[in-house]
């Protein structure tokens, strides 16, 4: 049995879930999201809990399994409290800068990058050389926040770009000069 798979996932007060044919929508405080999930499993929704069961011991249905409760966890924690990733901007000149519904990043390239909120990501800018990427479905936030970083990647030398809040950037040694003889 997967460990994961078989413990219930608790729905707060406050969240609405409904099941009809394995589309499973979850509507809560911060918004609502729905997503189609396989056939072969059953999501029973019942007394404040949803747990997943699976058919078989086959191994698409075990690999479907834990899966499945864990995307249907991640929407019932988005729903309630949202995620957000927080990306760090290092190096002499680069910024970013917040107007309207758009977020400005001088990155030292010949033209500033724009990034546009959308209605799913929200963008804030507290400080200049900070970013908060926050939304209610995890994979957008993570694919956004994954987009913004690739704009200009840390180096390895000097550790200039942009990096997640925590990140270890493994740095490299500069080119050795020729010794004197």
């Amino acid at each position: 049995m997967s460990r994961i798979g078989k413990m219930p996932v608790a729905i707060p007060a406050g969240v609405e879930v409904k099941n009809e044919g394995n589309l499973v929508t979850v509507k809560g405080p911060k918004g609502e999201l729905t997503r189609q999930f396989d056939k072969d499993l059953t999501i029973d929704v019942a007394e404040g809990v949803i747990t997943v069961t699976r058919p078989s011991d086959d191994k698409r249905h075990r690999s479907l399994h834990g899966l499945t409760r864990t995307l249907i966890a991640n929407m019932v924690e988005g729903v309630t409290n949202g995620y957000s990733k927080t990306l760090e901007i290092e190096g002499v000149g680069y910024r970013a800068a917040k107007s309207g519904n758009k977020v400005t990043l001088n990155l030292g390239f010949s033209h500033p990058v724009e990034l546009v909120e959308t209605d799913m990501i929200k963008l804030e800018v507290p400080a200049p050389n900070k970013i908060i990427v926050s939304g209610i479905d995890k994979q957008a936030v993570g694919q956004f926040a994954a987009e913004v970083r690739e704009k200009r990647p840390p180096e390895p030398y000097k550790g200039k770009g942009i990096r997640y809040a925590g990140e270890h950037i493994i740095r490299k040694e500069g080119k050795a000069g020729k010794g004197k003889k």
